[in-house]
């Protein structure tokens, strides 16, 4: 289960009281920087991403070349991953699936998190029944199982790359707008906005230009492990036929596409695009675990 709610709206400052923006950034880099694991995620997702953005130099074949002769080779030195029964080379195909899968978890996470803050903000900044009315909408929607209610979605708009992201976006929503409501529910009661208020300034001004650029932080974070989660829930409906088509190279086709061998013993199909997923879930996870720890209010500087 995703965890939306992992920082207090405490771990936020005053602007009067917030150290210059150069010892910060600088303070916040020391800290990622002696952060072990942090580092980890770091340096695994910088890969993955320059593997995702040179795939088309890095890959030593197309990924949709189809070859019957050399199908359901094992990893040798000249494809490191293996073929898969079409004779596509699974290493190629695991670097062009990492840019749809990346694709998918930014801008699925993008969106939740636009749309689910908004939704938030006004609902706390305004208070009263619209706060009441969408609270409980809210929790309608995470009544439902998480994955059956991606499923349901994806179902109603065809498989596709759209759907995924939609699908995928939609899960994540009433955990944002349930975060951001808090933050402002918190962050309206500070000087600075009643101070806003007091001179004159609109709601909307208020919300928009004074309390949401100080809520960012613990969304950032909530987006970062997100990011991580979404890559699940992609792989997982492609996986059952309700997401990206057979046989675009994305790993949880793949892995679906590789399942087809598993009584024949070609372990290698569904291996390593099992294995893209856990290292890019864990980076994102390491990384997210690391901010995290830097916006900790109990954190000595």
């Amino acid at each position: 289960m995703s965890n939306f709610n992992t920082l207090p709206a405490a771990a936020l400052v005053d602007g009067d009281d917030a150290a210059p923006q150069g010892a910060r950034l600088a303070d916040a880099w020391w800290t990622l920087r002696h952060n072990f694991t942090s580092m980890i995620g770091l340096v695994l997702l910088t890969i993955i991403l320059l593997a995702a953005l040179l795939a088309p130099l890095i890959a030593p074949y197309d990924p949709y070349e189809l070859d019957l002769a050399r199908a359901t080779l094992p990893p040798n030195s000249s494809h490191w991953f293996g073929t898969d029964q079409f004779g596509h080379d699974i290493f190629s195909r695991v670097l062009y699936g990492a840019r749809l899968d990346l694709l998918i978890a930014l801008a699925s996470v993008a969106v939740s998190a636009v749309i689910g803050s908004v939704i938030g903000g006004v609902s706390g900044y305004v208070g009263r029944f619209v706060d009441e009315a969408t609270m409980r909408l809210m929790d309608m929607l995470q009544a439902f199982p998480r994955f059956i209610f991606a499923m349901g979605i994806a179902f109603a708009l065809g498989p596709g790359l759209l759907t995924v992201i939609v699908a995928t976006a939609a899960l994540n929503i009433p955990g944002y707008a349930r975060l951001m409501r808090n933050l402002i529910l918190s962050l309206k009661q500070t000087q600075y906005a009643m101070s806003a208020v007091a001179i004159g300034n609109s709601g909307p001004r208020v919300l928009f230009r004074h309390l949401f650029p100080n809520a960012l932080a613990p969304i950032l974070v909530t987006s970062t492990l997100q990011s991580g989660w979404a890559i699940l829930e992609a792989a997982g409906l492609s996986f059952i036929g309700l997401g990206v088509a057979v046989p675009t190279a994305e790993w949880g086709v793949m892995i679906a596409m590789g399942l087809q061998e598993f009584l024949q013993g070609h372990w290698w199909v569904y291996t390593f695009p099992g294995l893209a997923i856990g290292v890019t879930v864990l980076a994102f996870n390491l990384i997210g675990d690391g901010l995290q720890d830097l916006l900790d209010p109990r954190r000595t500087p």
